[in-house]
């Protein structure tokens, strides 16, 4: 952990602590996920500060796992080519980016879909509509981890990984490329309870911002 980019180190403590903060708190009478999480704006539990806390709390140990795997693998490189202060601000922008995508996509459907109706039949019970708003909670980091991810290939191209169960390795561009269509497909066809367009928001600012700061750096000592 001491050879570890401060931001990243922290990021992953910060995590950590959340997320048993989150297996001790219902001791309590407390559920950080109702609290933390990001609800859809419509809801009456949303609060403007689920938009950054949201990206602290998991799902479960798996979810957290994969994500801080993620974050150690690629942001461990990409905070030593941002350096810590933009690695936050990008870490952050991707997260915000991805909450911000989520929201959208929620508003798509409640529009389209949901505001048609006064109550929502989930199979075993019947739910009244303002009650299943605060139900569509959103945690983790995967939007802001899909911004590292994008970020490491926009930054090294070509640089080959190694991916279970591949037998072989491929370069990151194509890596994220495969990553994007997956996304995008499981988000337009899938009902699994992850938030794919989330996944693509983190990643879609991630983008933008290395854009911005390659225009706005392209003639000063920075090279993002």
């Amino acid at each position: 952990m001491n050879q570890m980019p401060p931001i990243t180190k922290n990021l992953l403590i910060i995590n950590v602590i959340f997320f048993l903060a989150s297996l001790v708190a219902p001791k309590y009478g407390v559920d950080l996920t109702e609290v933390l999480g990001l609800h859809y704006f419509m809801a009456s539990d949303f609060h403007l500060y689920q938009l950054v806390t949201y990206m602290f709390m998991h799902g479960g140990f798996a979810h957290l796992f994969f994500n801080m795997f993620a974050l150690w693998m690629f942001g461990t490189t990409l905070e030593r080519v941002f350096g810590p202060r933009r690695f936050l601000i990008y870490y952050m922008v991707c997260g915000l980016g991805a909450g911000l995508m989520q929201e959208l996509v929620q508003y798509i459907e409640y529009v389209t879909v949901l505001s048609n109706y006064d109550s929502v039949n989930t199979g075993t019970s019947i739910i009244p509509m303002s009650v299943y708003l605060n139900l569509m909670t959103t945690v983790g980091a995967s939007g802001a981890v899909y911004g590292i991810l994008l970020g490491f290939g926009v930054l090294f191209p070509n640089q080959p990984l190694f991916i279970f169960p591949l037998p072989f390795p491929i370069k990151a561009k194509w890596f994220v490329a495969v990553y994007v269509v997956i996304e995008l497909l499981m988000g337009l066809q899938a009902n699994d309870g992850v938030a794919h367009f989330a996944h693509l928001g983190g990643m879609l600012f991630g983008f933008l911002l290395i854009v911005y700061w390659r225009k706005k750096y392209r003639n000063g000592n920075y090279t993002y």
